[in-house]
């Protein structure tokens, strides 16, 4: 029979909390005991092992449907409450959510911390172990999904009738392991067992139809027929707001195919595969979160993913509207944008817009004037991105041979358009081609689905001022002409819960202890209320404690998940997010391959009067990026090297994290001193991970890109440690490098000469040192201005070496780096959209 530690030290087993413990269902328990009999009752009655055993993992689990009883309970209050009340509401579409662990942001927002960390030690358990039982859920990729998680903590925060949608992706993207040869991914394992923070809606399942033709009846009416039809289940993920009984919720969706759809005369006849052909197909649209698309198969599981999202959401958005109006008979579409708000997380939802049109049409039976009335006051569009990589772009063929009826739609969108703007603005006829739709060149004839959401949407925001900006300015420049008012900035933000409250707790006390309120985790623009005590020698002695308090946690992490033992007392600088050439990881490792070089010159006593630092890089390159996987390869053997080096290794370590999600990044960004948010000027649209970091009281470095030029403004220049190109140079410098005027810096040329010398092995680093040299040609011509933004990388490290010598300085500007942070609250964020695009009210449940 199994032991379990008791936190005095002694062993018991399980009989004995089992004994000692009455099993009685208590789920709206707050008292520890009453707690403990409750986790115990799950533990017997709602078993998920074989009897006896209450290990860790065990007791995580009957902890987690202890916690999950209360959610569920809230969640149907709120439910209710909201069909009662009959609000207008809100329902956010995104094809990425980045949740993280729930155990302790469920019981930190139910704020029930203390009571469940004593029932389990009652049951010979501690918190912290259990909640490292928990694996993330595997469900999106970078700062979108995070975004997308962040948003909904602050609309169940604010009370706001907000609902979620999404994919249950059941491998995500993939997990990340650093071998010899660099980054491997394999299949993420989070619903390996099961998740108990999901509740199956057996009860909400609709059809979603995939190719098949479009029957004209004789009225001139047209119906989608024929083709494959999958069934979409719902899974419901309760989300909690902070010291609120409101709970909302995440609905994913799981593609199913039907018993009617298993062929058992072909199974009877040995043909296995052909005879569950449509469960197979289904189990394939959730599989992985954005499949390869090199092929055209992989093109239209894409598609079909996003359009699976899509029409599964709608029937149930409408489902709910025809429910809350009771009879049919007084139904009037036009109060449907009165009641629902639609908002597209970038474009993957865009599919949205022609399959909100086809219901109203098709099943309603709404005229177009009546249909394009009701879809254009619902929907809005989030732009997230000026690459143009990233403004997703279908093939019409594939389109037409998916979605048929969904193309005659977006063509006939597309023609009036067009007629509007030949109509009613000559002007912008010559630009018609760039500003429609369907781009008909017949090499590649695609959809632009940027253009349909502009065209469509009532309201198109960008995520950061600057974003914004170059939007209205440059991207969408043409058609603010027409539509003035439908662009807005709303920039993004990060839940103060999780990113400070949870993951920091110690800094946490102290905040709440110095202003004297804990109200900043609600309101985070309390926060300014540090800046009076910025000078004040105990306020920095207690956030020098609670600073190393969480480099020490970090330490410990990264020596146990990568045998790299790193020191607490050195200057952690740390660069987390997605590995792509645009956010510049390589200008970061080729500056620490530079200062290893300098280190490995200097004589012994010149090395000690240097600022001893640890680099942490990490994220996930792509599968198929070979670029990004370059700089990971990069990344780690340069870490090999310099961290063996014993001449070097006590003043600087280079780390590469593996596998970076929100779990790490809770390690991370508490323990974290310098940040490099060191994107190429104009490419970021906000990013959110600096407003981590910086809320945690980590100085950053960094360009003036995305939602570093307001970070920098609200926290005050002189606390920021500046450089590179601004966006309205960026034109210009590649202009100049094309006609050969660039000139590299000598320590630029003098860090790239030493990767290719073979100094980190034999791996071949020209193909990816080859993107910085000459001046023009597809992979060459450094497009992303590594060269020219080096020397001033450069000279802004000596400063930051400079000022984390002068301990006090340092401390007193991270200290103002947390004060400044409160305009970076995701719940300001949230109150803009529901009052400035949303049209939503607060709706609280009494």
């Amino acid at each position: 029979m199994a032991a379990t530690a008791k936190p005095n030290g002694k062993s018991i087993t399980d009989s004995d909390i089992s004994s000692k413990i009455p099993a009685t269902a208590n789920p709206l328990a707050e008292e520890p005991s009453q707690i403990a009999s409750n986790i115990n009752y799950h533990a017997k009655f709602s078993p998920h092992f074989s009897p006896f055993k209450f290990q860790p993992e065990q007791a995580y689990y009957a902890t987690a449907d202890s916690v999950r009883d209360r959610l569920i309970q809230q969640w149907n209050e709120t439910y209710l409450h909201f069909h009662k009340k009959n609000p207008k509401q809100t329902y956010y579409l995104s094809m990425e959510y980045l949740q993280g662990r729930a155990l302790t942001n469920a019981i930190g927002n139910l704020n029930v911390q203390k009571a469940y960390a004593d029932a389990l030690n009652k049951l010979g358990h501690d918190l912290e172990e259990i909640r490292e039982q928990e694996k993330d859920a595997a469900l999106g990729n970078g700062g979108l999904g995070r975004l997308a998680s962040c948003f909904l903590d602050s609309m169940a925060t604010l009370n706001l009738p907000a609902w979620g949608y999404g994919l249950r992706y059941r491998y995500g993207l993939f997990k990340q392991r650093i071998a010899k040869d660099g980054q491997e991914e394999t299949a993420e394992d989070w619903l390996e067992k099961f998740s108990p923070w999901e509740v199956v809606r057996h009860d909400v399942v609709y059809p979603v139809r995939f190719f098949g033709r479009v029957h004209v009846n004789p009225d001139g009416s047209r119906k989608w027929v024929e083709g494959e039809v999958l069934q979409a289940l719902a899974y419901d993920v309760p989300i909690p707001g902070y010291k609120t009984k409101n709970t909302i919720s995440l609905r994913l969706w799981e593609a199913k195919a039907s018993a009617e759809d298993f062929n058992l005369f072909q199974f009877n006849d040995g043909q296995y595969e052909s005879a569950a052909q449509l469960h197979s197909r289904a189990q394939q649209i959730c599989a992985v979160l954005y499949p390869g698309d090199a092929t055209e198969d992989g093109k239209l599981l894409r598609l079909k993913q996003q359009f699976f999202l899509c029409s599964a959401s709608l029937q149930d958005i409408i489902f709910r509207f025809k429910e809350r109006k009771g009879s049919t008979a007084s139904l009037q579409w036009s109060e449907f944008p009165t009641k629902v708000a639609v908002q597209l997380n970038d474009t993957h939802p865009t599919l949205t817009i022609p399959e909100l049109m086809r219901l109203l049409l098709d099943e309603e039976g709404l005229g177009w004037d009546e249909a394009w009335a009701v879809t254009t006051r619902t929907i809005a569009y989030t732009n997230h991105t000026v690459l143009p990589e990233a403004l997703e772009k279908w093939s019409q063929p594939v389109m037409w041979k998916l979605l048929p009826r969904h193309m005659q739609i977006i063509e006939e969108i597309d023609k009036r358009f067009i007629a509007t703007v030949h109509a009613t603005r000559t002007d912008l006829v010559s630009k018609i081609p760039s500003l429609c739709i369907l781009d008909n060149n017949p090499q590649k004839p695609v959809v632009r689905m940027a253009n349909l959401c502009v065209v469509s949407a009532h309201t198109v925001n960008g995520v950061a001022q600057l974003h914004s900006d170059i939007l209205k300015n440059e991207l969408f420049v043409d058609y603010v002409s027409i539509w003035p008012s439908k662009f807005q900035n709303k920039t993004n933000g990060i839940t103060p819960r999780r990113w400070l409250r949870f993951c920091s707790p110690e800094l946490s006390n102290i905040i709440t202890k110095w202003l004297k309120t804990d109200q900043w985790v609600t309101n985070l623009d309390l926060l300014t209320g540090l800046r009076k005590f910025a000078d004040d020698s105990k306020l920095q002695e207690e956030w020098a404690s609670a600073k190393l308090a969480n480099k020490k946690r970090l330490a410990q992490y990264i020596e146990h998940t990568t045998g790299v033992p790193v020191d607490p007392s050195t200057l952690f600088d740390i660069q987390v997010k997605r590995i792509h050439e645009y956010k510049r990881q390589l200008l970061n490792i080729l500056g620490a391959v530079y200062r290893y070089k300098k280190l490995k010159e200097m004589s012994p006593e010149e090395r000690k009067k240097t600022t001893p630092r640890t680099i942490m890089i990490g994220g996930k390159a792509f599968a198929t990026y070979t670029n990004a996987k370059r700089i990971v390869k990069l990344v780690d053997d340069v870490g090999a090297v310099v961290n063996k080096d014993p001449e070097v290794n006590t003043h600087l370590k280079v780390v590469f994290v593996p596998n970076y999600n929100v779990s790490v990044a809770e390690l991370l960004i508490p323990g974290s001193e310098l940040s490099q948010h060191i994107s190429t000027a104009g490419m970021e649209a906000s990013g959110t991970s600096n407003m981590k970091f910086a809320l945690n009281g980590c100085l950053i470095i960094g360009t003036l890109d995305g939602a570093n030029v307001e970070i920098r403004e609200e926290i005050g220049e002189d606390n920021f440690f500046l450089f590179g190109a601004t966006a309205d140079e960026v034109p210009k410098l590649r202009k100049d490098r094309e006609n050969g005027l660039f000139k590299p810096d000598p320590r630029f040329e003098e860090a790239k000469q030493f990767v290719r010398s073979g100094a980190f092995g034999s791996y071949d680093y020209n193909p990816l040192l080859d993107s910085l040299e000459g001046n023009t040609g597809y992979g060459r011509g450094d497009y992303f201005l590594v060269g020219h933004d080096f020397p001033q990388y450069l000279d802004a490290q000596e400063k930051v070496d400079e000022a984390y010598k002068d301990r006090k300085k340092w401390l007193k500007m991270s200290i103002l780096s947390t004060a400044g942070s409160g305009k970076f609250s995701s719940d300001r964020t949230i109150a803009q959209y529901a009052k400035e695009i949303w049209n939503i009210e607060e709706c609280r449940v009494p």
